[in-house]
């Protein structure tokens, strides 16, 4: 038999991404024969190029190259590729194709001769995802501003697929730079809600997925919105009276067609449609202003804008309004009242610029209302206008008004004044107030009187009152009374009494500058903070000093620490910051050093003083 001599021949080939490639001296080493495998580069979604290198050559292989497979340990007999070219060097390329995205290969060279195969070792590499696979679904629901639409993610790209949607607007091949939908990842199919669309406009549409690799597109699908319903707004309600409003809308978007209509519907319950009073405002997109007339006095409407175009009527916010009550305002002109308003800004014999007397809305020609006039003698009128156009009303004598009368003259005083326009009727009745109650000092027997301070318009005073109840009372009469029915600091002519809960010196602001609007202050006032004896847990009580009026305490204080005033033992009336000028929520008031002082409090003035002992 003929001898055959073998000469190995040997190459590595490994399956890493190449960085660098073998250098020439690499090439021409010579060892003994050996057979391994080398690197790999290139490595593509569907490719890879393998780098074989021959440490030491012979005779006898009749082929040499590399064969992988996606199982380990690969032979010949699965995919191979043969290098067929002959050259010099120690290291050549094989490239592999026709490889599947995404997915582990393994390989090793080989050489084979008559008897055998030998092979290298064995490497592995990895083919690279590419995009995701998506289709288009048709466009469904279509109306003036939304659509359905969707799409099927068939193929993943051997990657995750971390968002998918539809993209789309009003130029062809829409991308996900521009408007999309979001709905959720993966594969499969998908729905999307398209909104904020333009009426009877043409829109493209592209369902996408996207991976690590980038974003693939649907095919484009085209489609046309309906006419969509207009956008109104209605404007604030303005310039009310008795019987009349002016309002109006903007009409900003015509949905795609013509507004042929537009203005304002307008009822007693809310939300008033074209079916209601309506007042129409022209057509076409813009703003418009409508006067509503013919209204019913003191009566609360609803008030929409409406816009109508080939698709329906819409509707702006229902703004809701009440109109004027049949009252009366009369100004009470006269000598005094630059005397009796000092830096008011009134002025004598000013209708407009005088004290007023108004009726209310179930007496609306019974007019009401407290003037101060501080002369020894007073000369006035009153004045149905805010000017001298009348009618204007002087004395007809035992209290009658007469409109060609001469002038009302009264002592100095606080008079309630009430009038009746239709009678042409008036008293004026001089007043002195005070507290009464089994909280107050005389009981029910009398009142405590208060003080009329001009400079604020109101009655002042500090009363030391029990736990039980009190009322305001004027001269001596119980036909001149006020209580309040809600203990809330308004009050109403024989109202309830009002309840006191601590006995202790409380400070009174009585307030009837307001016709038919009458309001009182009672406040308590103690020191709080952490420089006091009770901390910032328990107030120390202030008591009134009637000589010096002030509230007044003795007590010891720590350093360092603070305080503040505080009334009726809460936060919602109290004062810090400067001692000459004390503000609400001011400033908490510092202790130098620890002792004993005397603190003053005016609760009107805003003054305190802090003196130690």
């Amino acid at each position: 038999m003929k001898k055959i001599i073998f000469k190995w021949t040997a190459f590595l080939f490994a399956a890493t991404i190449i960085i660098s490639a073998c250098t020439k001296e690499m090439s021409e080493v010579r060892l003994e024969p050996t057979l391994s495998t080398s690197e790999t580069m290139h490595v593509t979604s569907d490719s890879a190029i393998v780098v074989g290198f021959v440490i030491a050559q012979g005779d006898g292989f009749t082929e040499r190259g590399v064969c992988y497979n996606t199982a380990a340990n690969p032979t010949i007999e699965n995919s191979k590729v043969v290098y067929a070219a002959d050259t010099p060097e120690a290291t050549f390329n094989v490239a592999l194709s026709g490889l599947k995205y995404a997915t582990k290969y393994y390989a090793r060279a080989y050489a084979t001769s008559e008897l055998r195969t030998v092979y290298g070792e064995e490497v592995t590499f990895t083919t690279l995802p590419v995009a995701p696979v998506v289709t288009t679904a048709a466009i469904t629901e279509i109306t003036g501003n939304s659509a359905m639409g969707g799409g099927n993610v068939t193929v993943s790209g051997g990657a995750e697929i971390t968002a998918r949607g539809v993209c789309f607007g009003t130029v062809q091949k829409p991308t996900i730079s521009g408007t999309k939908t979001t709905d959720d990842k993966g594969t499969g199919e998908f729905v999307s809600t398209l909104a904020g669309l333009q009426g009877n406009t043409t829109y493209y549409a592209r369902a996408y997925a996207s991976n690590a690799v980038g974003t693939s597109y649907g095919p484009e699908i085209s489609f046309k919105t309906l006419i969509d319903l207009p956008i109104v707004t209605t404007a604030s309600v303005t310039a009310i009276t008795k019987t009349s409003a002016i309002s109006g809308g903007n009409v900003s978007y015509n949905g795609g067609g013509e507004v042929t209509a537009r203005g304002l519907v307008y009822s007693m319950n809310s939300d008033p449609t074209t079916n209601d009073n309506k007042i129409e405002g022209g057509s076409g997109t813009g703003t418009f202003v409508s006067k509503l007339e013919n209204l019913e006095k003191y009566t609360t409407y609803h008030v929409r804008a409406y816009a109508t175009n080939s698709a329906g009527t819409a509707y702006g916010a229902d703004v809701q309004f009440t109109t004027l009550a049949d009252i009366l305002t009369w100004n009470i002109p006269g000598d005094y009242v630059e005397a009796s308003y000092p830096n008011s800004g009134l002025a004598n014999w000013s209708p407009d610029k005088s004290p007023q007397v108004i009726s209310t809305i179930a007496n609306p020609d019974k007019l009401e209302g407290y003037v101060y006039m501080a002369n020894a003698n007073n000369e006035w009128k009153f004045a149905t206008q805010p000017n001298w156009d009348g009618p204007n009303y002087g004395t007809g004598g035992s209290g009658k008004l007469d409109a060609s009368g001469g002038n009302i003259s009264s002592p100095q005083g606080f008079y309630k004044l009430n009038a009746d326009a239709t009678a042409l009727t008036f008293t004026a009745v001089a007043t002195v107030w005070g507290v009464i109650g089994s909280a107050s000092p005389m009981s029910w027997d009398d009142e405590t009187p208060l003080a009329y301070d001009p400079a604020s318009k109101t009655w002042k005073g500090v009363v030391h009152l029990t736990e039980a109840e009190f009322k305001f009372r004027a001269n001596h009469n119980w036909d001149y009374n006020y209580g309040s029915d809600a203990a809330d600091g308004k009050l109403t002519a024989g109202g309830a009494n009002i309840p006191v809960t601590v006995e202790s010196d409380y400070a009174f602001v009585l307030d009837l500058s307001h016709p038919n609007a009458y309001t009182y202050t009672v406040n308590r006032w103690g020191l709080i903070g952490d420089a006091t004896p009770g901390g910032w847990d328990t107030d120390t009580n202030l008591t009134w000093d009637a000589t010096n009026k002030v509230y007044t305490v003795t007590v010891d204080l720590v350093s360092p620490g603070s305080f503040k005033f505080r009334a009726n033992d809460g936060w919602d009336i109290n004062y810090g910051g400067n001692l000459g000028n004390l503000t609400p929520g001011g400033d908490n008031i510092p202790v130098e050093s620890a002792g004993n002082y005397t603190i003053t409090f005016d609760p009107w003035g805003l003054k305190a003083t802090v003196t130690k002992n």
